[in-house]
């Protein structure tokens, strides 16, 4: 008997050889394997709620869009189907101001003069590079795909060549950056921008020319203010003003510890904003697949032209730009991927970069740990100049229309479009499709 009890009371085996309360162990293990799955899965879901959320929503948006194009929508009934995205994009707007000034602002002041300078160097060497090569990968796929080729897209609907708009000069775009970079009035910068315009005025024609009394037209630019903030001249005069601050000293301290504490208290509104996100991006990819006239025709017609553009973004944004960055940091680029897919999602959704750069903001450092300084130093100049994939778009459009025009492209012409693309796409950031 004593050593029964014994071995009972070690927990080895019961009378007769039998492991004690193995019944009530069983259920006890298995309720905690159930408990830690149940753990895990929450916190699973915790963490990437916002990510499952928003992806979510761009698919639910599609279903949504191909279900409600066979109810034929008005065209007031399609702006009041919209509102929830339009709303999203007016949240998001109403953040880019505060968030790119004060983030400027405070990092700026936070950095040395002499890394502010090298960290600037580097982020637009890095700009100029990747949307060179961005060019490069548009015109490469354009010449191997040939978009435009035996395409009956044509220009059924450009206007005649008399009411066409004299085209932007290259320097006149040069001398608008320069204008935008020091903008005459700070407050009106918040909405507006400088652009050249153009006019044709009448003039006497030379006699050596033409019969007297003839008139000719010349184009004359003029200046106009065009809605859209001028986001390059807020983001030179706001690094400006971190400096002057920081040079300062102890004087200045007061006032940068203002725009950074603004600054977080403005993400804290971005972190709110994005849980509304999914919701907007769900009525704003429904409400543009019902706008679309015909969505079978749209891709039977510049399918190659579609397959050329989307195969571009994905070998840049999945393969080069992932290359540089294990090139440089010898780092998983694809983990850092995964923490920013919500500003990725929003972008697809809002077809905006600035409208995306609250939430990359937040994304990259609650995420990916980068530095707060750095992130909002780089991250608002690159949302303004870095625009890799309107690069690919703007390179294989051109392509696009020699080839749907049966213009052969010799390796000067290449040269010049991928050139010019980029410089297109850094100088004139304000520049739109419809010049």
């Amino acid at each position: 008997m004593q050593n029964e009890k014994e071995v009972l009371a070690n927990g080895h085996l019961g009378l007769q050889g039998r492991p004690p309360c193995s019944g009530t162990n069983s259920v006890a293990l298995a309720t905690g394997e159930m408990s830690t799955a149940r753990a895990k899965v929450w916190g699973f879901l915790k963490r990437n709620g916002l990510v499952i959320c928003t992806v979510s929503g761009v698919l639910l948006g599609v279903a949504a869009g191909l279900g409600m194009r066979g109810l034929h929508l008005s065209p007031a009934n399609m702006v009041h189907f919209a509102f929830p995205g339009e709303v999203l994009l007016r949240l998001l707007k109403m953040v880019i101001l505060p968030v790119v000034f004060c983030s400027l602002v405070s990092g700026a002041a936070s950095l040395d003069t002499r890394a502010l300078g090298k960290l600037g160097g580097k982020a637009i060497l890095f700009f100029g590079i990747t949307t060179l090569l961005a060019s490069a990968v548009g015109v490469t796929l354009g010449l191997l795909i040939r978009p435009g080729e035996h395409s009956q897209a044509g220009d059924a609907n450009s206007p005649a060549p008399g009411t066409r708009l004299p085209s932007k000069e290259a320097i006149d775009s040069f001398l608008d950056l320069f204008r935008n970079l020091v903008p005459s009035n700070l407050v009106a910068a918040a909405f507006q921008s400088y652009a050249t315009d153009y006019k044709w005025v009448s003039t006497a024609a030379p006699v050596t020319n033409v019969t007297p009394g003839n008139t000719t037209h010349i184009k004359v630019p003029f200046g106009t203010e065009v809605e859209g903030m001028n986001i390059l001249g807020l983001i030179l005069f706001a690094i400006i003003f971190g400096i002057a601050l920081r040079k300062l000293g102890p004087d200045g301290e007061l006032l940068i510890k203002f725009f950074s504490i603004f600054n977080d208290a403005t993400m804290i509104l971005v972190s709110w904003i994005m849980w509304y996100a999914p919701i907007g991006i769900l009525f704003l990819v429904a409400s543009k697949i019902v706008e679309m006239d015909n969505v079978v025709s749209l891709v039977t017609g510049l399918g190659k032209y579609i397959l050329a553009s989307i195969l571009g973004h994905f070998i840049h944004g999945a393969i080069i730009l992932p290359l540089i960055y294990f090139v440089f940091t010898h780092r998983n680029p694809y983990t850092f991927l995964l923490g920013i897919v919500t500003p990725l999602t929003t972008a697809f959704g809002t077809c905006s970069s600035s409208a995306t750069l609250p939430s990359m903001i937040k994304c990259v450092e609650e995420n990916n740990g980068i530095d707060k300084r750095i992130a909002r130093f780089v991250l608002p100049i690159g949302a303004t100049v870095n625009m890799d994939g309107a690069a690919i778009f703007q390179s294989v459009a051109a392509v696009f229309i020699a080839h749907l025009n049966d213009v052969t492209l010799d390796a000067g012409q290449i040269f010049t479009i991928v050139f010019l693309t980029q410089k297109r796409n850094q100088v004139s950031p304000q520049i739109h499709l419809k010049e």
